[in-house]
C-alpha cells in the first residue's frame, strides 16, 4: 500500500487573467496557421548590447530591438498585417501596433499582462525600450483594466464562454479597427527570455502574424569564408493562412531575418548616444 503525505501541499487561486487567456486561446485553436521555424545570427547585436551595458550600465531590451525589426519588416509589406473586414474586404493598416506580453509581479506571483506598442514602425529603439521598461513597472491596476472589463463572464458556464468568444470573433471580423484596438496588428512573444540555450516556441493559435522569440544557442557558422562560433536566435513566425499565403510569408521571413542579422537600427542608436 502506497501512502502519500500532503501536509506541504497548497491550494492557491487560479489567476483570473489566466482563465481569460485560456478561454481566448481555445477560441482560436481552429485558425489555419502556417509556422516557420528559423535560426537567425544575432552575434553582432548581442555584442553591441553587451558593450552598451559595460559602458553605460544599462541593459538594453532585446525584445524592444526585435519589436523594432518586426515593425520595419511589416511596414514594408503591410498586407502581412491585414485585417479581415467581412468576407470580401481586407483593411491594410498603416501603423504597426505590436501586441506583446510583459511580465509583472501581481500579488507575489509573476504574470504576463499584455501591452501594445502603438505605431512601433514610427518609433526609435530608445522609445520602444523606454516604453517596455515603463510598462514592466507601471501600476498593475492600470494594466488589469482590460481584464476586469471581461471578468464577469468567468462566472458563466463553459459553453456560454465559448459562445461569447464566437460572437467576439464575429464582431472583430466585421470591425478590424476594433481588433486592432484590443489586439494590435501583429504579435510578439519572447518566451526565450526565461531560459538558457536554443529552442523554439510554438504558439497555440493565432489570428494574426505572430513572432515567438525562442532561445539563443552557440554553434559554428561561416563568416567571410571562415568558421567561427556564432550566436543563433530561434524564431517561430506564425501566419494566419486565411490572410497570408506561403510565398509572401517566405519573403517576409527573409526580410525580417536580414534586418536582424544586419543589426538594424543599432548603429543609429550608437550614433544617438555619441551626440
Amino acid at each position: 500500500m502506497i501512502r502519500t503525505h500532503q501536509r506541504n501541499d497548497q491550494v492557491i487561486p487560479y489567476p483570473k487573467t489566466r482563465r481569460i487567456l485560456v478561454a481566448f486561446l481555445r477560441s482560436v485553436q481552429r485558425t489555419p496557421t502556417i509556422h516557420g521555424l528559423i535560426e537567425v545570427d544575432v552575434t553582432r547585436a548581442r555584442e553591441f548590447m553587451r558593450e552598451h551595458r559595460v559602458k553605460t550600465g544599462e541593459s538594453l531590451s532585446f525584445t524592444a530591438w526585435i519589436a523594432m525589426c518586426l515593425a520595419k519588416a511589416v511596414s514594408e509589406n503591410k498586407t502581412i498585417q491585414a485585417g479581415r473586414k467581412g468576407s470580401k474586404h481586407l483593411v491594410l493598416f498603416d501603423d504597426v501596433d505590436v501586441y506583446t506580453p510583459i511580465e509583472r509581479n501581481i500579488a507575489g506571483q509573476k504574470q504576463a499582462i499584455t501591452h501594445i506598442i502603438r505605431a512601433a514602425n514610427r518609433k526609435t529603439l530608445r522609445e520602444i525600450h523606454d516604453e517596455i521598461r515603463t510598462a514592466q513597472v507601471e501600476d498593475v491596476a492600470k494594466a488589469l483594466e482590460g481584464f476586469k472589463a471581461l471578468s464577469w463572464f468567468l462566472l458563466l458556464p463553459t459553453f456560454l464562454i465559448r459562445l461569447f468568444f464566437w460572437v467576439f470573433w464575429r464582431i472583430l471580423g466585421r470591425h478590424p479597427q476594433l481588433r486592432r484596438r484590443y489586439g494590435g496588428t501583429v504579435g510578439l512573444t519572447a518566451v526565450g527570455m526565461f531560459g538558457e540555450g536554443a529552442g523554439w516556441g510554438i504558439p497555440a493559435g493565432t489570428s494574426q502574424l505572430n513572432v515567438t522569440v525562442g532561445g539563443i544557442g552557440e554553434k559554428p557558422g561561416v563568416v567571410d569564408g571562415h568558421i567561427a562560433v556564432r550566436e543563433y536566435l530561434c524564431l517561430t513566425i506564425s501566419f494566419n493562412h486565411e490572410l497570408v499565403d506561403g510565398a509572401p510569408a517566405s519573403r517576409f521571413t527573409q526580410r525580417l531575418k536580414s534586418l536582424i542579422e544586419s543589426s538594424y537600427g543599432l548603429d543609429d542608436f550608437r550614433a544617438e548616444l555619441e551626440q
